[in-house]
């Protein structure tokens, strides 16, 4: 077999240093184009860093100027036989360099916040991770019970999904104000936000899922006389376990895409809180890592239970 058909053959699986190549590259090929981005200069760079401000008056060193500005200003300075002023290209402020965001990942932990009012990092980031912790589970108390029912039962599923379908269209956004208005301005809000972008997704997705066992196994289990409630928890809830495990981690990621906006509701709190206030004073570099500090909370919990499934799942393939 060629090498290019071990990579690319259809639906086959991959050799350990295959997939572990392929993955080290999907993390390596963003951050090298970022880093070409900020480091060689005249693949972008569309502003000048004053160094010298020479004779130009109104330039600082270290200030950021539109490169048309800067040439601008050199050639009057130039034609006046003044002090020229000097510069280097630079990137805008909101793009930092990978090194910058790798140290601030450091700072953004250790440096006081400048008001004593403010959280540090770690504190808005358990505060935001309590925040998905409760509606997620509230969310799934309800929506796994009723998913189920729905795809075990054509009644139930008839008399609820109609409307689930009709209302998981309806973005949950825009029931802020009415969760403030019910729940008040701390966390109810946000909570609630959670809920209702997990919920209806949660019933439909666990219907699905249900459905999609064997009906092998339901008729056996009839035939062997089993009944109404046996059928459901010996036979239709062990059946689908390690599916509805697998979607639990999916849903888990929506309801960490329902965090930014469900914050904004009532006060700002969070990482939200702690993005804002870092945007405000241009510390750029602290809301890049700010932002991937969420990424790296949900790809590590999802690859914990990733890893817990199969200790719990055995049986199931891949």
């Amino acid at each position: 077999m060629s090498q290019a058909t071990q990579w690319f053959a259809v639906r086959q699986s991959l050799s350990s240093k295959q997939a572990t190549t392929l993955t080290v590259l999907s993390f390596l090929l963003p951050l090298l184009l970022w880093s070409v981005v900020s480091y060689i200069p005249f693949v972008w760079h569309p502003k000048v860093e004053i160094i010298d401000a020479g004779a130009v008056d109104w330039f600082q060193p270290g200030m950021l100027v539109e490169r048309a500005v800067f040439s601008e200003q050199l050639q009057q300075a130039n034609a006046q036989q003044l002090a020229l002023p000097t510069g280097r290209r630079a990137n805008p402020i909101y793009l930092p360099a990978p090194h910058q965001v790798a140290s601030a990942f450091v700072t953004a932990f250790t440096t006081a916040p400048k008001r004593s009012s403010e959280k540090w990092l770690h504190e808005s980031l358990w505060h935001s991770i309590k925040v998905i912790f409760w509606g997620f589970t509230l969310s799934s108390l309800f929506g796994i019970p009723i998913g189920i029912l729905c795809g075990t039962y054509a009644a139930v599923s008839k008399l609820q999904e109609p409307f689930i379908e009709f209302f998981r269209y309806l973005p949950a956004p825009a029931f802020g104000a009415l969760a403030v208005a019910i729940l008040g301005i701390h966390d109810g809000p946000k909570i609630a936000i959670i809920f209702i972008g997990t919920f209806f997704q949660q019933v439909l997705v666990v219907s699905n899922t249900t459905r999609k066992l064997d009906i092998a196994l339901l008729e056996a289990a009839l035939t062997l006389g089993a009944k109404r409630l046996q059928l459901l928890f010996r036979v239709v809830i062990p059946g689908i376990l390690p599916d509805l495990y697998r979607d639990q981690r999916i849903l888990l990621g929506w309801a960490w895409t329902y965090l930014i906006v469900a914050e904004l509701i009532g006060t700002s709190s969070g990482i939200t809180w702690f993005i804002t206030q870092q945007a405000r004073y241009k510390n750029f570099d602290n809301v890049f890592a700010a932002i991937i500090m969420i990424g790296i909370i949900g790809i590590v919990s999802d690859i914990t239970l990733a890893k817990l499934g199969k200790r719990l799942f055995r049986w199931q393939k891949g």
